[in-house]
């Protein structure tokens, strides 16, 4: 008996088992491929993310494939400049660049090497789960020939999900569905030296498209189709490079990856069915212009490995994997609909309309364009494992402690748990499994923990194992509060 299957090893898959194996619970994972696919579709990640890779282990490893993100430049109906997104400034809350672009296939092999190391993790690959059978004390795959039980089961096989379709569970459409086509290539200096040096929203009626830099010589186009093209027709080489053509000839570089989508918004009616959960795509697609897809799912599983983790060593009740699809399907939704507004600036497809969006987005500013951090557009957790206190939902910063060699991220200190962060005003509890990061003994080299506990009035901030804050406190008896409300919601 496993305490957790995975059904699906791409990279969301790929964390949850990381994080359920080094918490030391056994886990089974199969996947219907062999490998890593060795072909990118997922470019971009955040400081969030590396944070979680930071708790796996793989942080330095995986910065070895990623650069920052460029700054993303939006241009109008007649070339103009009408909107900039870039990144925060320094110092970075989260300890790593907040925009990253990367490699998919070479993080993949790190996030699979750090599965290797866990004895407790197995991995079957180029396996079929035929069969889900949910029983009343665990859930029964069938994976080729054999029969797996584990006492709960995620799903993270991706859009087409075999375990939401045999779940039940049908998809909401939020009212996004376009087709494009999306082309990486690597190109050679003569190529990147006609490219422009920000990644570009092309945002013109008669063809929307996107320009992306990726790491070193990678170089992405997302590119709308219009009524009447064929997706597979403009996936031939010749037919692509005729749509490159604005920008690189074949002599420029060379073709890596070509793939027609249709970019979907789609989200799960329920994203748990007893034993079982659905996490990444296989709970949500969202449009990819802000880069926000792998992102999502890898938040997904975070969230929900710390809840399985507690109810699995009884720290908490089954009642506490409620709160998964509260939190993150309002998640998810929102931040959806914040990517169609990006979508449906970018891809307006009406002339008379465009020049009035940039008209719009000119006068705003004053004909200005001011920068936007694309930190900014991500929303709080609204609901859930949550207190309501001022910063409840928000991600927590972690901050660099002093220490003998220079400083030292506070995570790699005090662990990824429970911690209770307070800047030594309050006296604070001893909580049995809740670490204390006293701020007045340890401090910081740059303030930003400091910082947002006092924008928030707050003294001392209780953070859950995702690092987002469960709740704050400004005095002793709310910090006393707190402790009972997570007492409550552990059940």
């Amino acid at each position: 008996m496993y305490d957790v299957a995975i059904v699906g090893l791409g990279p969301v898959g790929a964390v949850a088992a990381g994080l359920l194996g080094q918490a030391g619970f056994s886990v089974f994972v199969c996947d219907r491929m062999r490998g890593v696919y060795e072909l990118p579709r997922a470019l971009s990640l955040d400081h969030e993310i590396m944070r979680i890779f930071q708790q796996l282990g793989v942080a330095k490893a995986v910065s070895a494939h990623c650069e920052p993100f460029t700054p993303s430049e939006y241009f109008g109906v007649d070339g103009q400049l009408i909107k900039r997104m870039t990144m925060l400034d320094p110092p970075y809350p989260q300890g790593y660049t907040p925009s990253l672009v990367f490699t998919q296939p070479a993080v993949e092999r790190i996030l699979r090497a750090r599965i290797a190391e866990l004895p407790n993790v197995r991995v079957l690959e180029q396996v079929e789960c035929s069969e889900i059978e949910p029983r009343a004390d665990c859930v029964t795959l069938t994976v080729d020939n054999e029969l797996v039980n584990a006492r709960w089961l995620i799903g993270c096989d991706g859009a087409s999900s075999q375990v939401r379709t045999r779940m039940g569970i049908g998809l909401e459409d939020l009212g996004f569905d376009e087709p494009w086509l999306v082309v990486d290539v690597f190109c050679n200096e003569r190529g990147l030296a006609k490219l422009p040096m920000t990644s570009v929203q092309y945002c013109e009626p008669a063809r929307p498209c996107s320009f992306l830099i990726g790491p070193s010589n990678h170089r992405r186009w997302e590119i709308a189709l219009n009524p009447g093209e064929d997706p597979k027709q403009v996936e031939r080489a010749a037919d692509t490079w005729s749509l490159l053509a604005r920008w690189i000839t074949p002599d420029d570089g060379t073709l890596w990856r070509r793939a027609s989508y249709r970019f979907h918004a789609l989200v799960a009616e329920r994203w748990r069915v007893g034993r079982c959960f659905i996490a990444g795509d296989a709970a949500h697609m969202q449009p990819p212009f802000l880069g926000q897809g792998m992102c999502q799912g890898i938040r997904d599983v975070a969230n929900l490995s710390w809840k399985l983790a507690d109810v699995l060593r009884g720290a908490a009740t089954p009642a506490l994997l409620d709160s998964y699809e509260l939190e993150r399907k309002r998640h998810v939704i929102e931040l959806t609909s914040r990517i169609k507004a990006v979508g449906a600036l970018i891809c307006e497809r009406d002339l008379h309309k465009a020049r009035q969006r940039d008209a719009q987005l000119l006068d705003v500013y004053g004909g200005a364009i001011r920068d936007t951090p694309r930190q900014d557009i991500l929303p709080p957790l609204r609901a859930g494992a949550l207190t309501a206190t001022s910063g409840a939902g928000l991600l927590f910063p972690q901050p660099r402690l002093r220490d003998a060699h220079g400083s030292v991220l506070m995570d790699e200190r005090h662990g990824h748990g429970f911690r209770l962060v307070t800047d030594g005003t309050l006296t604070a509890p001893t909580w049995p499994g809740i670490a204390l990061v006293d701020l007045s003994r340890e401090p910081e080299v740059d303030g930003v923990a400091r910082q947002w506990l006092a924008r928030h009035g707050a003294h001392a901030a209780l953070l859950r194992p995702d690092h987002y804050t469960f709740g704050t406190a400004s005095t002793v008896s709310e910090l006393a509060a707190l402790g009972r409300s997570l007492q409550d919601i552990r059940g």
